[in-house]
């Protein structure tokens, strides 16, 4: 199954920049959607952003738009989150995800996950 790691979480000051990336063992990268999904503390999983297969199609959530900027390297099997302007209730662990066929906002409609990377945005 399709193994995805991500890195680039940190401690930043509010108002800094991060840089997420997700790392994919896909030998057929092009043809999976990404999501990036984040988890607080005593909150459910939500949706953070989406890139399609081609990377036509994107999609962010309320909270992040503006501030966040989802792209995809498919020679690299890599997907990226630009995340400006950090805000403290940015703080969680952030997860990148893949599925087949079609792009999706929902966390259910992901089959592979990776482990996840903090982001601890500090006021």
């Amino acid at each position: 199954q399709v193994q995805l790691v991500e890195s680039g979480g940190g401690l930043v000051q509010a108002g800094a920049s991060l840089r997420l990336s997700c790392a994919a063992s896909e030998s057929t990268f092009s043809n999976i959607n990404l999501g990036w999904f984040r988890q607080a503390p005593g909150k459910e999983r939500e949706f953070v952003a989406a890139i399609s297969r081609s990377g036509h199609n994107i999609y962010y959530a309320d909270s992040v738009k503006g501030r966040c900027t989802i792209s995809r390297d498919n020679a690299k099997n890599t997907v990226y989150l630009q995340m400006n302007s950090l805000k403290p209730e940015d703080t969680a662990v952030y997860y990148c995800a893949a599925r087949g066929s079609w792009v999706s906002t929902r966390t259910r409609d992901y089959s592979y996950w990776g482990q996840g990377t903090q982001v601890t945005v500090s006021s």
